[in-house]
């Protein structure tokens, strides 16, 4: 959402997340602590560019061609996020909250971030297993 919300328009993290907000009408509102890891992520992966800071020594994101690109490449997938968080009718898959649908992107996003650092050890490989298993029967308990 970040990547196509930037693609738009270049932005300031501020701006993505009253944007984020605003077409969702005020019912979500993501957290400082979400979006800027995930546009530093989309730094160190070249999606996104960084202008030099302005006099209130914000940062503007800006896509790149490599950003483009992924978009392209990903196009379906943004058309549904951008589709859900525009409100539009039967986007929003079997009626999950949104609360529900930002930890999911959160668990996914963390996932990626520790999975492409180092290798995992083979007792990191397991523990990482059982944080996955752990969560998954305690979903299914609920």
């Amino acid at each position: 959402m970040l990547l196509q919300l930037i693609a738009d328009k270049p932005s300031h993290g501020y701006e993505l997340i009253k944007a984020i907000e605003e077409r969702l009408g005020g019912r979500y509102s993501p957290s400082p602590g979400i979006v800027y890891p995930t546009l530093t992520l989309l730094e160190e992966l070249g999606l996104v560019s960084v202008d030099a800071a302005d006099d209130g020594g914000r940062k503007r994101y800006s896509i790149t061609e490599a950003g483009q690109q992924f978009l392209v490449d990903n196009r379906q997938l943004t058309d549904e996020l951008m589709a859900r968080m525009n409100g539009e009718a039967g986007a929003v898959r079997g009626g999950r909250p949104p609360q529900v649908m930002r930890a999911i992107e959160n668990l996914k996003l963390a996932m990626r971030m520790r999975l492409s650092r180092e290798p995992l050890t083979e007792q990191q490989a397991h523990d990482f297993a059982a944080v996955l298993d752990a969560a998954a029967q305690q979903l299914e308990r609920l």
